[in-house]
């Protein structure tokens, strides 16, 4: 079996061969898993996929292999078919993966495009909220239109949920998996230009949480521009604290899919305005834009 194609001979001799894309279907399960499901064009019946060491390949973008690769095994699923499955015990780094098949036939591992994606078990997912570790991997399309997964591997999780902005200040509600609410509990918000932090009041109820942010004490320390603050729970005293994120569905990237309004709010020399959104690692942060962003 071999991924490429022989093309006619020209008048000055043979063109070199050229590689036929090759797509990939996959099909995510409840716990995290991932099958991959890829047509060989010109591979049918027993020859379908009999290649030994065929593998699908997995790189962590700005990783060094062999370290920060992952390969699996690619077997036949009828004629002209391969099938990979990563499971959910593998434990897969956070970061961007892209995804290649190494079909044995010594030439180097191709990356692969995106095929159909069934990811109807990703969305609203809800683990036990003992977890210790969680694991969330969803494919996606880059966007040169080759076929990568987005990984968090977070322990312990801190997943938003509703978000509501109004007059009086931000509400998020969430869930914690891998840890409790003690007493001292609290929600943070950190600015990334100094690190100052504004504690919140935190309600629970069990694993679930929800706080209000006022955006008076945030406006209040805004100075120039675009201002930046983190969102995080801290679930006791002396407890480390968990980034707020929201990584449960099937959308790999948020930032551009929820938007949320901004609150025009009075800051120490100007208006701003308030509101949440959502990071490139889909965490919860909160902008206060200054005057001349908005105007």
């Amino acid at each position: 079996m071999s991924a490429s194609t022989q093309l006619p001979a020209t008048g000055t001799g043979t063109r070199p061969p050229q590689r036929i894309a090759l797509r990939a279907d996959c099909i995510a399960d409840s716990a995290g898993g991932l099958t991959f499901d890829i047509a060989v064009p010109g591979a049918a019946g027993e020859d379908a996929g009999t290649v030994w060491g065929a593998a699908l390949v997995l790189r962590l973008r700005g990783g060094e292999p062999p370290a920060d690769e992952i390969r699996l095994p690619l077997g036949p699923n009828g004629a002209g078919r391969l099938r990979a499955v990563l499971p959910s015990t593998v434990a897969l780094a956070e970061g961007r993966w892209n995804v290649y098949a190494d079909l044995g036939d010594a030439g180097d591992p191709q990356r692969l495009l995106p095929g159909l994606n069934d990811l109807r078990s990703l969305v609203d997912r809800r683990p036990l909220a003992a977890i210790g570790r969680l694991g969330v991997r969803i494919p996606y399309a880059t966007k040169y239109g080759n076929l990568a997964l987005r990984s968090w591997l977070r322990g312990p999780h801190a997943e938003s949920g509703e978000i509501t902005v109004a007059p009086d200040g931000i509400t998020v509600q969430g869930r914690l998996y891998g840890a409790a609410l003690e007493p001292g509990a609290a929600a943070e918000a950190r600015a990334r230009r100094d690190g100052h932090t504004v504690t919140i009041p935190l309600r629970g109820d069990g694993p679930d949480f929800a706080f209000v942010l006022p955006h008076g004490p945030l406006a209040e320390q805004w100075r120039a521009g675009t201002e930046r603050w983190d969102l995080w729970v801290r679930t006791g005293e002396v407890a480390e604290p968990v980034r707020i994120s929201r990584i449960l569905d099937d959308v790999p990237d948020k930032k551009q899919i929820f938007t949320y309004p901004a609150m025009p709010i009075a800051a120490p020399g100007a208006q701003v305005r308030v509101g949440p959104y959502f990071t490139v690692d889909n965490d919860l942060s909160v902008k206060v834009v200054g005057p001349q962003e908005h105007s």
